[in-house]
């Protein structure tokens, strides 16, 4: 009898956990509330970093170099496999007027990552783009964004091929089946599902999944909405970051900007005030784009959890349940790692990097 484990949530953490676990021999049923890869997942930047990697603790910073230094194979591996091109565009980043510069240069040199000071003159020679009223720059070469939507529909098509995995969407699940201390499946709207592991990996509404076991979760939605302009593919050659907002280059010269950070509950309707703020952000980063129309508009609920660490491994006191959730503004960028490391608690071997940071126990 083959193993079969249930995932909750069809967003980039469901669906490459759902990918691994399905290239180690699992039987994979993933079900979605909705459609797969539209929540918060297809909603990012796609930046393959932290914004500010030094601000964040050792535990990020270990997920975050793992999957940084995977990606690029990701990307061309599911091109292969699906026909599909996530889109692994590297063009380095630009942090402008930094307060704490010196903290990001110490962080780099401690872990070996190549952020160095840039002349000003030099970054507006390499983004002639750039607006007129930045006064410092450092800059780390390498860094990457993915076309997010592109992902999730390239693991979408490589899953579809695959014959152990099966995908049920619009399936929203309302609770757990218990046998005694155990977790053997879940309810869902189309009945009764079984399976000897069950993987909530639901984001934002994980937490409200795990109160159906009087489990305290804290993860809460956060809302961040987007801008996208159009502009020639060589408008903005590299990505840039100021006060917190960025722009991110697409390879067809699609430019996003955003974002904010709204702590307004599961409401993800777009206003009109985060518009006017991002626009205005957006040209005083780059001038060119007050002429630029806003093609498209959007908000999305980011999974937050205390200190953005993410909850990966399995549930004390409920055998059989497994977490995978709570990666806050860093989905895209930590999920190779994180699961990865799912993969490994779950095949009980030696895990790729040291999971006790992640671990639900005594955090719940």
């Amino acid at each position: 009898m083959v193993d079969v484990s249930i995932i909750v949530g069809g967003g980039i953490l469901g669906l490459l956990s759902a990918q691994l676990l399905a290239n180690e021999g699992r039987k994979v049923l993933l079900l979605e509330a909705s459609a797969t890869g539209t929540e918060a997942s297809w909603a990012g930047g796609g930046i393959v970093s932290p914004l500010y990697p030094w601000r964040y603790s050792p535990a990020i910073t270990a997920l975050a170099h793992w999957s940084q230094d995977y990606y690029p194979s990701l990307g061309k591996t599911l091109l292969q496999q699906s026909g599909v091109d996530p889109e692994v565009h590297e063009t380095g980043l630009y942090w402008l007027d930094l307060e704490d510069e010196d903290q990001a240069l110490a962080w780099a040199h401690r872990h070996g990552r190549p952020l160095h000071p840039v002349d000003m003159e030099q970054v507006h020679t390499a983004v002639p783009s750039l607006g007129d009223g930045f006064s410092s720059a450092v800059y780390m070469p390498g860094v990457a964004n993915v076309r997010n939507p592109r992902l999730l529909q390239a693991l979408r098509a490589a899953l579809a091929k695959l014959p152990n995995v099966t995908i049920i969407e619009h399936c929203p699940v309302s609770g757990f089946i218990n046998d005694g201390a155990r977790v053997v499946g879940v309810q869902t709207a189309q009945g009764e599902m079984r399976a000897e592991q069950v993987v909530v990996a639901a984001g934002a509404w994980s937490g409200r999944l795990l109160a159906k076991l009087g489990l305290e979760l804290p993860v809460k939605p956060m809302k961040g909405q987007m801008i996208l302009f159009k502009c020639a593919e060589d408008f903005l050659p590299s990505m840039v970051l100021a006060k917190r907002r960025y722009a991110i280059p697409r390879r067809d010269g699609h430019i996003l900007v955003g974002s904010t950070l709204e702590d307004v509950g599961f409401d993800k309707t777009p206003t009109e005030d985060a518009l006017e703020s991002l626009r205005e952000t957006a040209i005083e980063l780059l001038p060119g784009l007050a002429d630029a129309t806003v093609v498209k508009h959007w908000a999305g609920l980011r999974p937050a959890s205390p200190e953005g660490i993410p909850y990966i491994g399995p549930v004390p006191g409920h055998e059989g349940l497994w977490l995978n959730c709570g990666h806050f503004r860093n989905g895209l960028v930590l999920a190779p790692a994180s699961c990865q490391l799912l993969t490994d608690l779950m095949l009980d071997r030696s895990p790729c990097i040291d999971p006790e940071p992640y671990a639900p126990a005594g955090r719940l």
